[in-house]
């Protein structure tokens, strides 16, 4: 019974770690890319865009959340509490902003960088709530991908309910085991998957 449990706990753990929200504006260009004219594009500026999201959405929040949370000297668990979440989302919140700026400055089509921009607004929005209230970014970015995936579909004439599907089944396994590992109630992610919805949608549909 123990290994049982301790198996489910690594099995949580190891799904936090893949689907951390700082994935949402590099799975949105890909499905970009998959699903529009802008797949048209030669294969090495799309390389060019993707490394550049990289580094500004995934890699450099990464490192020096890292670093923060070393120099405080806390753990994954401590760093969740409310109140330690506010440097994290001030630092994921400017390594944003500087990429949307730097799509800017580069003349990246404007689609691409209403992706980017998108994701930051649903990380504005989710640090504002968590001044009152903890929310789950992990399923407000998940929630964003299917956000995202309502307005490609609307936009480029697909059907997007198979990825949708998958979407769902991946966000009940993302939400479960941030409940599992203690770290957010049912209903702060089912709202983190809603925000990320309606952020999204409406972030695509009017930026």
């Amino acid at each position: 019974m123990i290994n049982r449990e301790k198996t489910i706990i690594l099995a949580a753990r190891v799904i936090s770690m893949l689907f951390t929200p700082f994935y949402l504006p590099l799975v949105g260009l890909m499905a970009l890319f998959i699903f529009s004219y802008l797949g048209l594009m030669p294969w090495g500026y799309k390389l060019q865009v993707l490394t550049l999201v990289y580094l500004f959405t995934i890699l450099l929040p990464t490192v020096l959340i890292h670093l923060y949370r070393r120099y405080q000297g806390w753990n994954l668990i401590e760093l969740g509490h409310k109140e330690r979440r506010v440097v994290p989302y001030v630092i994921s919140i400017l390594c944003y902003f500087f990429c949307v700026f730097l799509m800017d400055m580069m003349h990246i089509p404007h689609f691409m960088g209403t992706i980017v921009s998108a994701a930051l607004s649903i990380q504005v929005v989710c640090a504002l709530i968590n001044v009152w209230w903890k929310i789950s970014t992990h399923t407000a970015a998940i929630g964003g991908v299917a956000g995202a995936l309502f307005v490609f579909g609307e936009l480029f004439g697909f059907n997007p309910v198979w990825w949708l599907c998958g979407v769902m089944m991946l966000a009940g396994l993302l939400g479960s085991s941030r409940m599992i590992l203690r770290q957010h109630s049912l209903l702060q992610v089912v709202a983190g998957f809603w925000v990320g919805v309606v952020c999204a949608f409406f972030g695509l549909i009017y930026l």
